[in-house]
């Protein structure tokens, strides 16, 4: 076990509890999640002003909050893969991307979204080491997806590549919004996660999944079976099924975390338009 303290910071995303958690491990802050959900970060935090904000990526449910805090603590650095950086310093396209999957929501879902100095960006390539944390490029849910090694609590932090997974309930569920869904690169992702030999996974949405082997087993069957279904039927139905299939498996207030960490309709785009790529590409 870790003398570094780790522990979860549930954000209650619009006033629900279970759907993101920011993860504290010694003075770096993992993800803080959006800024809608601001003060309830803060109430976490209590005391402990970070040293370092560390992005798994930028998808605004992650990262949404960071221009804030840095605007609110001038001399914290933020970690970042490079292929997110420019979006961080100047989020304009990030926001209009997310514009056009969430439109008049925006505002409530994610609040304001604020710059983040060049100066205060720590770009990350993978490979890096960064204090007690190794960083890992894990491709898949985005391309400019990073994971966090703690290798003296055996803990991955691994925003969504590891899926959603809502404690205490074992359904996996697969976020596979647009634009750059890539399943091969996924299922590498995978495996270098697994070579690490993790005692925990520390999952964005939601908790801590104390059985990795297992849990990423059925990652990859869940990966590859709703991939498949995206394929074969259309977004209404892939939905309708993806939703019945949850709330047979949850209940129906597991689903409704389920559904708020990974909308099934976005779910279905992404996976689309990953296989138009294929398509375009053969």
């Amino acid at each position: 076990m870790s003398a570094e303290q780790i522990r979860p910071i549930d954000v209650r995303h619009l006033g629900r509890p279970r759907v993101i958690a920011s993860w504290l491990v010694g003075d770096v802050l993992i993800d803080p999640g959006p800024a809608s959900s601001l003060q309830s970060l803060l109430a976490g935090l209590g005391d402990v002003v970070p040293r370092a904000i560390a992005l798994t990526h930028i998808h605004l449910d992650h990262a949404g909050a960071t221009g804030s805090l840095v605007a609110r603590w001038p001399d914290v650095e933020v970690w970042v893969h490079e292929r997110g950086a420019r979006h961080i310093h100047d989020p304009s396209r990030l926001l209009d991307s997310a514009t056009r999957l969430y439109g008049a929501d925006m505002e409530r879902l994610w609040g304001e979204v604020l710059p983040v100095p060049q100066e205060q960006i720590t770009i990350l390539r993978g490979g890096e080491q960064l204090g007690s944390l190794e960083v890992a490029y894990t491709p898949g849910h985005a391309s400019h997806h990073v994971s966090y090694w703690h290798p003296e609590s055996g803990t991955a932090f691994v925003g969504d590549v590891a899926g959603v997974r809502i404690e205490p309930l074992d359904y996996i569920l697969t976020p596979t919004p647009p634009p750059d869904i890539d399943i091969e690169a996924w299922h590498d992702s995978i495996a270098l996660i697994r070579a690490w030999q993790p005692q925990c996974l520390a999952i964005t949405h939601f908790g801590a999944a104390a059985d990795p082997p297992a849990h990423l087993d059925r990652l990859e069957r869940a990966l590859d079976r709703w991939a498949a279904r995206a394929r074969e039927t259309d977004r209404e139905s892939f939905a309708r099924e993806l939703r019945a299939d949850v709330e047979e498996q949850c209940g129906a207030e597991g689903a409704a975390c389920y559904q708020q960490g990974a909308p099934y309709e976005h779910i279905y785009d992404g996976l689309e338009r990953y296989w138009q790529k294929r398509e375009a590409a053969a």
